[in-house]
Formats: structure tokens, sequence, C-alpha cells
């Protein structure tokens, strides 16, 4: 018989990993649905944080009692079967539902489901989409895989009309999604102790957005080849957005200011409909705000309205989050992860005034490394100086045969400045011994790099190891 999360209303609900982006999200929505939740992780962390202002009892350690007396088990597609509350919970006879099970659920009912995919920009669209359709009166409910100040955190419980979703494609979670409006912003190269190839997520892109029902709407990247092609054949109606001339949603007269924020008009096949001002910086953050752009008008928000409340959006933590100043050194984390992201993370850091710009890697898991090693060689071009920190696990074990040095020695051989500093304290201190005023350093990492940049504004100016 299939677990439905409505049979479990007002009962408890276990989240194993509630520390992780969407898990976090996840386990506030429920509570604010009424179900006592709990949670456990392996590790304190500012998300952990934000679960227990909620109310919400985490333990951290993942360890079999954790589970005694809950309802229900929730857990995502990073946590092995193997783990000590998931068998725990299997031998009691708990029920036990994954992750994207959940989110799929959660969003039955409502008249709009928007689902936003792609391999990097999701977190960013989401939430420019939330805030838009919050400021035009639409009152969605909403599930972020990110912190934004704007909705108090990760999710947000509106009417019963529009449920905006981030949709991810790790391990092909976003099947489990119901969308009635599906946003595709790129199809690249990740996950790849999951996928194949790239034919592979390409192939499972398709099957997401075949998932939109024929009353529905798909609206993708155009100047994505791969993205583009997921349209053909759709019963439902199709959209694209860009900045090519074939596109419908488009950006005319894009112009960008000193620090790389865009200025354009929003034309709709040919027809300007709102001017757009950004406050974020980036290229790719056009791209983003045609697409919040393009989903907004889809479930019925008026465009001038959403352009005006793009112009008023502010970045979600840890995107590009400016997290103090210390020895007259700018200090910036970004959550970029792949190669890709990492590019365009340095695009926007060349932009913001600094004499060196320090790039500071942590690459994560030993599978993307070993995968896109060739891309990860490149990714920091735009950096006077890079540091590299061991390799974050996260879900995998160490295989033996790749580690953060071997980048290290590819990355010179470039001719690029790089070190190893394996651990935050070793990255801490070689930043303070080598950085000067009016430095910009950048991390970069979904694990816990965004941690270092604590470390450094806790011990504060003119701190030595």
């Amino acid at each position: 018989m299939a677990i439905v999360i409505d049979d479990f209303a007002g009962r408890r609900v276990h989240m194993i990993g509630v520390g992780g982006s969407s898990m976090s999200g996840l386990a506030g929505l429920l509570r604010q649905r009424g179900y006592e939740v709990t949670g456990s992780d392996n590790y304190d962390s500012y998300l952990v944080a934000a679960v227990r202002s909620a109310g919400i009892p985490v333990t951290i350690g993942h360890r079999a009692e954790n589970v005694h007396g809950a309802d229900l088990v929730v857990f995502s597609a990073a946590i092995a079967p193997e783990n000590p509350e998931r068998q725990e919970a299997q031998r009691l006879g708990i029920a036990q539902m994954e992750r994207s099970v959940l989110l799929g659920q959660l969003m039955r009912g409502y008249r709009e489901a928007v689902c936003v995919a792609g391999t990097h920009g999701k977190t960013s669209t989401t939430a420019m989409l939330a805030r838009a359709l919050v400021e035009c009166g639409l009152d969605p409910s909403v599930h972020l895989g990110g912190s934004f100040d704007f909705i108090g955190g990760s999710t947000r419980v509106g009417g019963h009309g529009v449920f905006v979703a981030e949709a991810c494609e790790f391990h092909a979670s976003f099947l489990e999604m119901q969308p009635t409006v599906a946003v595709v912003l790129n199809v690249e190269e990740d996950h790849l102790d999951y996928y194949r190839d790239i034919d592979h997520i390409a192939q499972t892109f398709a099957r997401f957005v075949s998932l939109v029902p024929p009353h529905g709407v798909c609206a993708v990247n155009g100047d994505d080849p791969r993205a583009r092609a997921l349209l053909e054949g759709l019963p439902c109606r199709r959209i694209t957005f860009g900045v090519g001339e074939r596109n419908d949603w488009r950006a005319v007269g894009l112009t960008y200011d000193e620090q790389g924020r865009a200025s354009f008009d929003a034309a709709f096949r040919g027809e300007v409909r709102a001017h757009v001002a950004l406050r974020v910086p980036g290229a790719f953050n056009v791209l983003n705000a045609l697409a919040a752009l393009a989903a907004a008008d889809a479930v019925g928000a008026d465009a001038a309205c959403a352009a005006e409340s793009l112009g008023r959006f502010e970045n979600v933590h840890r995107r590009f989050e400016h997290t103090g100043t210390v020895d007259g050194v700018a200090l910036y984390h970004d959550y970029g992860h792949n190669p890709a992201e990492m590019r365009g993370a340095l695009s926007v850091a060349t932009l913001q005034p600094h004499k060196t710009l320090w790039a500071v890697m942590q690459p994560h898991t030993y599978s993307r490394v070993k995968r896109l090693f060739a891309d990860y060689i490149h990714c920091c071009d735009a950096a006077d100086e890079i540091l590299i920190t061991d390799i974050y696990a996260a879900r995998e074990s160490d295989p033996g045969d790749i580690h953060s040095g071997m980048l290290v020695d590819a990355i010179a051989k470039t001719g690029q400045r790089v070190h190893w500093t394996p651990t935050f304290d070793d990255t801490e201190a070689y930043l303070r011994a080598h950085w000067q005023p009016g430095d910009l350093v950048l991390t970069m990492g979904c694990g816990n790099i965004n941690v270092l940049n604590d470390q450094i504004a806790r011990h504060g100016d003119g701190w030595k190891a």
C-alpha cells in the first residue's frame, strides 16, 4: 500500500538528514501544517540551527534510538539503506518515505504547481519567482533548497492556488513532482555518480517535462540546445526564454553596470512587457530572471508587477553572499560546486572592487571530481590565487584513487597560482599570511565550506594561529 503523508496528520514524522537544504525546508513545512517533527543529522550547521529555531528537536548523530516513537521516517536519496535509523525503522515496521515523494505529495491539490529544474540556478530562480508571486498577490506556498530572508527561511505556507518548488535532478528525484508548470534552466553534466552520461541526464529531464499535463506549460532556456530539445513533441504549451532572437521571452537592450548588474526590457514575442533592473549581478541572473518572469506570467501574475519585484530581489543565502570584511579583505561565499557554477561565481567576483582575487574551492564528492576533472582544472581561471581544500565526501566513501592534491598538480601545470590547504585551519592560516587589505576572498562549495567564512569572522582582525 502506498504511503500517503496526509494519513500521518498530527503524528510524529522523523527526518533523517534534516540539515540538508531541502530536508530542512520540508521539516518546517510539515511543522507549519501541524505535524510533530523531529530530526537528526551528522553535523551541526546553520540549517540545523534554523530547524531548531522553528521548534523542531534535532539530534546530532545517526542512532537507532532516534526513530523510536516515530510514526513515519523521511529520508533523502543521500541516506543509504544501511543507515542505522533506516535499519531500525525497518526492524520496527515504521513507515518510510523518500524526500522527493513527500515533496511531490505536498504539492497535490494546488491549482498550479511550478517546478524549477536545471543543473544550476534552481534556488535563485525559485526564490525570484516566489518573491514575485508574493508581491503580485498570488500568495504562493514555497519550498526552496536554500534560505531566503524574504520568506523567512526556505518554506512558506500560502493559499492553495500556487505551489512553487525547486525540483532537483539528483537521483532523478524530480520525477516524483507533479508540475503543471515545468521550468528548465539548463541541462549539463553533473551527478555522474548516478547518471551514466549527458545523454542519460537529458533523457531524464525529458521524462520530467513529460509530467506536465496538456493544459500546463513547459518553459525552457532556449539558448541551451539540450533544454530547447526537451520541447519537441510535448502536448502542453511551450515557452522559451533567453537572450537569442528565437526565444519567446527575451532580454532586449541588455546592459550591465560596473558591478555586473543587468538592466533590460523583457519582451514576449516581440512585445515589450516590462523593464527589469536587477540588484544581483551576473549574466546567469538575466536568464534566471527571464525564467522567473515566464513562470510568473504562466500562472497569472502581472508582468510589470513581477518585473518590479525582480528589481528588488536580493540573493538567497550562500549565493554570492558577502559574509563580512576582515583585515580589510572582503569575504564572500557561493554554493557553487560544479565547475560551471564556480566559473559563474568568479565572473561576478571579478567585477567587484578588489586587488588580489582569491578563489577557495572545496571540491564536492569524489565521483564529481573524477568525472569532471578536466573542467575543474580551468573553472578558477579568473582568480589570481587558488586554494583547494580536501574533497568533501558528503554521501560517498573515499575510493582511494582521487584527492585534492591531484587537482592542485593539474592546475599548477597550467601556470595558475594554486595551493593545497587541506583543512579550514590550514586555509585560514595561508590566507592571513598572504592577503592584503583590498583583496577579495570567495569560498565555493555546497559542503561545509561556508563554516570557513564563519570561522574567519569569529577570529576577527589581526588573528594569528
